[in-house]
């Protein structure tokens, strides 16, 4: 997740002089170079990035209380919705590092430059690969009805959580690969980027942005599209209004799922043509993808606060659990108001003797 991009192998155009001056940098590339956002677009951006936070922190605490405090038997799509809310909620608190970066440049040192990119991509990863667990037990619980099927499911779930999370910190390594440096052109704004020392830089940053194509994105999005279709199909073919009801959520996770993130892959596909020249360098094409890269990555993390919407809002079940929270609150704001009354009625008796 790095707000300020490394044009360090941006620009192949140079020549190798005789002299002892070993680079000359084309002058048609020099406009190119790495720029932060003007003030009203950064500012603007980092206000959007503090509302996502506001709006995540709060809705996936209240996903996850609820799920943790069921005195139901948990379904196993609810145990990977609980930890779905840990990977958005645990997204979402990089959050405020990133819109401070947009304004200041990266002023938190090299070590959280690290971390916080490691565990962005991490928790981006484990959010994902959730989504498309859920749609596989989905798919299961609807087209596979037989009890044997949802024990099994029941006793792999927890399983299967711990190899999605070790494999998403495992495609997440390659943050490590980050650093904050300042750039040559400025000797005072610092920046957090990934700055590959070991081969082709170009070759690992197409590798690693492939893996969050291919992981972060295109197989998830298979998985989702395949199991809900063939749900879609065996819902409408029987009689079971509860289930057609569920096809809302279920359309509403997808939809949302591709207007989040659709922008951002298409964005730094692009990039990547670029990067092993499918597509002519042009300086006004380059620079319009990396502000593209930094808006669609910023815009894609309001996914982190609208799956609590979805389950609160959409999903008839999540409402249901949800009433007695609400109903229990409300007896005790009523308990509150009654205690008040009786009190102040008793001081104004008192005051009138």
């Amino acid at each position: 997740m790095s707000y300020f991009l490394n044009y360090e192998e941006l620009f192949p155009n140079y020549t190798i002089h005789e002299n002892h001056t070993p680079y000359v940098v084309d002058p048609k590339t020099l406009s190119c170079e790495t720029e932060p956002l003007p003030a009203t677009p950064a500012l603007t951006l980092c206000l959007i990035l503090i509302a996502i936070f506001l709006l995540a922190i709060p809705g996936n605490l209240l996903v996850g209380w609820v799920i943790g405090t069921s005195r139901q038997a948990l379904t196993p799509s609810d145990v990977y919705l609980f930890h779905l809310t840990i990977a958005d909620g645990l997204m979402a608190l990089t959050i405020p590092f990133w819109a401070i970066a947009l304004l200041k440049g990266w002023i938190f040192g090299d070590f959280l430059c690290k971390f916080l990119n490691l565990a962005f991509d991490a928790n981006f990863y484990t959010s994902i690969l959730f989504l498309a667990c859920i749609s596989i037990d989905r798919y299961l619980v609807i087209v596979y009805t037989s009890e044997n099927v949802g024990t099994r499911q029941r006793k792999s779930s927890r399983l299967l959580c711990a190899a999605v999370w070790a494999f998403s910190w495992a495609l997440a390594l390659p943050a490590l690969f980050n650093d904050a440096f300042k750039r040559a052109s400025d000797s005072e704004r610092m920046l957090c980027h990934e700055t590959f020392d070991i081969g082709s830089a170009t070759s690992w940053r197409n590798v690693t942005h492939g893996f969050r194509h291919i992981f972060g994105f295109l197989l998830p999005l298979f998985v989702m599209i395949y199991c809900y279709s063939v749900t879609i199909a065996k819902v409408l073919h029987s009689r079971c209004f509860r289930k057609h009801r569920a096809m809302k959520v279920i359309i509403a996770v997808v939809v949302v799922f591709l207007l989040c993130w659709m922008p951002y892959h298409t964005t730094m596909f692009v990039d990547i043509l670029m990067r092993t020249d499918l597509i002519s360098f042009d300086c006004a094409l380059r620079m319009s993808v990396n502000r593209a890269l930094v808006i669609t990555n910023s815009l894609a993390l309001f996914h982190s606060c609208i799956n609590p919407v979805l389950y609160a809002f959409v999903g008839e079940k999540f409402r249901k659990k949800m009433m007695p929270f609400f109903q229990q609150k409300n007896r005790q704001e009523r308990v509150s108001r009654t205690s008040r009354s009786t009190s102040q009625t008793s001081e104004g008796n008192g005051a009138l003797l």
